[in-house]
């Protein structure tokens, strides 16, 4: 759903941005990484990739919730633009984008081509060429299309989600009149990329090899002219909705909704569609009629439509490792002792995992270890999403067949990860583990692991509580926190955590833990406020938040009340801003940072106060709208000093990022800085290689720990100017 309300647009508007502007421009600074020369070109082709897979997900789910509402007279509560508005401007900003990715793209073909991959138009072959690859679609490729001419007894075909059609002009030979005939080409059956014959390197797109042997396929008429074309339809079905028809949701029956629902979604309008070639006015209006579609809503492309075949292209250049970024692997953390059981380490201190510069190793091992100790009586987990060859679902089926009580807590919901989470759900089922699906309305997107043990009378908690999903593909990707601790406080709120959404019911109440939807924002507020009051009695006061996204408009305002109030508010925010920092008289002390870069950005941080004041958290939700409001999501605090600082470091680090953080200005616009550039990830992992995330009384400590918290200061310096930095102060060394 789209998050709008009607509502009167306040002055404090100076300070908003349409949430799906700020979208926008996060995908215009992804697409910028793509034209960055100190990015090895193949890891650029990696970013164009990523561009188009974020604007098609953008165009599915936003926008189709959006042209969805264009009727129903709702505005945007932050900047007041209604949701036509909204789609028109959205509209324009992408055709502006598209315009620079058409040109970047040519560029970075034209880099491949000097490393002998070279992209070939069809219809620029030679008449030689030509002819050979006549036989190959002659022999592979023209017997697994299914052509199509549109008539009254053959009615315009469905045109399937992202796939590319060749549309033809055709007219019978005798000169009647004008017909359309349409060809998909296919629908991952066919090899994308056709090898040119002859030396080196050369491929034509399989589209183009179907466009040019049209007349071939249409042989009984004259084809004048194609277009190839690739379709965008909606995905905003409301998955949540499907709980509603079902009265047990522990049943197979709540699956079997989803799966149906997944299907409607395949089929629901179309919202965008791409076209590389010349499109006549008649096949324009008849595309438009046929699929219900403005022609605003119809881009042109001078680049293929589907950019999917880069990371082809990125495996034939694999024996050139200067085209990529120097290889780095997630390090052992030098925390865990590899040779001693993971909960005597935990019971000890707490320990937390900085991925993916450090190996989730130690929290898979947690989890297979729990299913061996003869102590442990449950493991309770929530699970958004998991890998196609889940480990930690091996792990949870391992348990269960040990006698475990194994609770699993399957987000169904996780949007495009759903029929893998069903999967998943009916093999912890087989394997004896209880599998409850969350509750009406609310997406359970927190990242929480219980492991009860009973020793005697004794009942004893380790929990862990993470930032990202227990997905052992993704930690090598994203960056992300794992905190595990035995904390029995922390410990007793997972459990009423578990408890809760076992019996279908949100927590109301919590001790350590920020639980949403009942219990964070409050929590949040409430330590806002106390900078607020601490800013006007004259004291410093300080507020840093990391988040991937920032849309909640009750937070914003809050914010925007601490920054009059003199409180010093910096934020890492990788998407969607809402928030403008820097407005003069509004948000003049709040500072806001995107990091783009070779690892996505999607740990969470709440930092509040300074001095005795500081409190530090780690947490699965950004301060958007759903998450504070719609999704049961879970905030831990950061208790271990060490940990603490460790944590406030790389946060005051990323601020200070030259090389892919981008400040945001007073318009709104974000810039990059100027400077001797620093890479926030290459120097955590430069860190990590070199094993200087040590803490004091680790069983691998090398050296002890600074005993002094460090207060967070606003510096732009970067840690080549600082004699010794944060890792020398806490661990008594020099930096590398």
């Amino acid at each position: 759903m789209i998050e709008q309300e009607s509502a009167a647009v306040p002055l404090e508007a100076t300070c908003f941005v349409n949430r799906e502007l700020s979208w926008l421009k996060f995908n215009r600074r992804v697409l910028e990484e793509a034209e960055d020369l100190a990015n090895p070109l193949c890891e650029r082709l990696n970013f164009a990739a990523i561009f188009q897979s974020n604007l098609d997900e953008f165009y599915m789910v936003r926008v189709g919730a959006l042209m969805d509402t264009v009727h129903m007279g709702v505005t945007d509560d932050k900047t007041g633009m209604t949701s036509e508005e909204q789609v028109n401007e959205v509209l324009k900003e992408t055709r502006t984008l598209l315009t620079q990715r058409d040109d970047i793209c040519k560029g970075l073909l034209k880099e491949l081509a000097g490393q002998g991959v070279e992209l070939c138009r069809f219809h620029e072959l030679s008449d030689k060429l030509q002819s050979m690859l006549e036989k190959y679609f002659t022999s592979n490729v023209m017997p697994l299309l299914s052509p199509q001419i549109i008539g009254r007894k053959q009615p315009f075909p469905f045109l399937r989600n992202k796939e590319i059609y060749a549309v033809a002009r055709l007219r019978t030979k005798s000169g009647g009149g004008e017909r359309m005939g349409i060809v998909p080409c296919g629908g991952g059956v066919l090899r994308r990329l056709v090898p040119v014959p002859g030396e080196g390197q050369r491929f034509v797109p399989v589209e183009e090899l179907v466009a040019g042997f049209l007349p071939k396929i249409f042989a009984h008429y004259k084809v004048e002219g194609a277009v190839l074309i690739r379709l965008l339809r909606s995905a905003d079905i409301h998955l949540e909705d499907a709980s509603d028809q079902m009265d047990d949701l522990a049943s197979d029956g709540y699956r079997k909704s989803m799966e149906k629902m997944i299907r409607r979604r395949k089929r629901l309008r179309p919202v965008k569609l791409d076209y590389q070639g010349k499109l006549t006015d008649t096949v324009r209006d008849s595309l438009c009629a046929c699929l219900g579609l403005s022609k605003k809503h119809m881009f042109a492309s001078e680049i293929p439509l589907d950019l999917s075949f880069f990371g082809a292209v990125r495996d034939i250049l694999r024996d050139k490792p200067e085209l990529f970024y120097p290889r780095r692997v997630p390090q052992n953390s030098p925390n865990v002792d590899p040779a001693q059981p993971m909960t005597d380490q935990i019971r000890r201190r707490d320990i937390m995992l900085s991925y993916p510069y450090e190996s989730v190793r130690p929290m898979l091992r947690l989890l297979q270890e729990a299913g061996q100790d003869p102590e442990v009586v449950s493991i309770k987990m929530t699970l958004y999403r998991v890998a196609h060859n889940s480990k930690v679902v091996e792990a949870l089926v391992d348990a269960a067949e040990n006698g475990k009580e194994v609770v699993a807590l399957v987000e169904l919901r996780a949007r495009f990860d759903e029929e893998n989470n069903i999967g998943w759900s009916r093999v912890l089922e087989r394997a004896g583990c209880r599998v409850i699906y969350g509750l009406d309305g609310l997406k359970v997107h927190s990242k929480l692991l219980l492991i009860t043990r009973k020793n005697g009378e004794q009942v004893e908690y380790i929990t862990q509580i993470g930032t990202g999903n227990y997905n052992e593909d993704t930690v090598r990707l994203y960056t992300d926190y794992a905190l595990m601790t035995a904390d029995q406080t922390v410990g007793a709120d997972a459990a009423h955590v578990f408890n809760a959404l076992s019996m279908g019911e949100v927590l109301e109440e919590s001790r350590e833990l920020m639980v949403a939807p009942a219990c964070l924002r409050p929590k949040i507020m409430a330590l806002i406020d106390r900078e607020i009051q601490a800013a006007k009695a004259g004291e410093t006061a300080y507020l840093g938040f990391k988040l991937n996204g920032l849309t909640d408009k009750v937070l914003m305002e809050k914010f925007i009340e601490a920054s009059q109030a003199g409180v010093e508010i910096d934020l890492v925010v990788r998407g969607v801003c809402c928030l403008i920092g820097g407005v003069p008289g509004l948000t003049d002390h709040i500072r806001v940072v995107s990091i783009v870069g070779r690892y996505l950005e999607h740990a969470r941080i709440y930092i509040f106060g300074v001095g005795d004041r500081r409190q530090v958290y780690i947490s699965s939700a950004d301060f958007m709208t759903r998450n504070t409001t719609r999704r049961v999501e879970v905030a831990a605090p950061v208790r271990d000093a060490a940990l603490r600082t460790h944590l406030e470091e790389m946060f005051r680090l990323e601020l200070a990022d030259t090389a892919k953080g981008r400040l945001q200005q007073p318009d709104g616009s974000y810039i990059r800085r100027e400077g001797e550039p620093f890479n926030s990830q290459e120097y955590f992992c430069d860190q990590a290689y070199g094993g200087a995330w040590a803490v004091d009384g680790a069983e691998t400590a090398q050296a002890p720990a600074q005993k002094e918290e460090p207060p967070i200061t606003r510096p732009d310096d970067k840690p080549s100017a600082r004699k010794g930095g944060f890792w020398g102060r806490l661990f008594g060394r020099e930096q590398g």
